[in-house]
């Protein structure tokens, strides 16, 4: 098992990694909208999922992988109200690459953001 860290994103808020990798499995933490300075965005939803988002890259880019990599998204929402305008931003950053997901509606989410994303991805073998 290695850890996976980046400056890229923001540091974990506990005791935990911003990722971690097993025989090729990438498990990246739930990412809220902090900036890699740890400012949380405030902004809207979709705001906050693409802020979200830009950290899953810059975690999958210290690992080596990338958007293509990933197999599966959990998405924490504390209204389903913002499901589609988080949606709309979700489907900008996969493009054509179709990862499994779900989505959840939550009471809570750490500091207050009203989106987490957390993330699976896989490396490739080459053969």
């Amino acid at each position: 098992m290695k850890r996976v860290e980046t400056d890229q994103a923001p540091q974990a808020i506990g005791p935990y990694a911003q990722a971690v990798e097993a025989d090729g499995w990438l498990y990246i933490s739930g990412q809220i909208p902090l900036g890699p300075d740890g400012t949380l965005v405030d902004g809207p939803p979709a705001a906050q999922a693409e802020r979200a988002l830009q950290n899953i890259e810059a975690i999958l880019r210290a690992a080596g992988l990338g958007k293509e990599d990933v197999v599966k998204t959990t998405i924490f929402l504390t209204d389903l109200a913002h499901f589609q305008a988080v949606n709309e931003v979700y489907a900008n950053f996969f493009g054509a690459h179709k990862p499994a997901r779900s989505t959840v509606q939550v009471a809570a989410l750490p500091r207050g953001a009203d989106v987490e994303i957390e993330t699976i991805a896989r490396r490739r073998s080459n053969g």
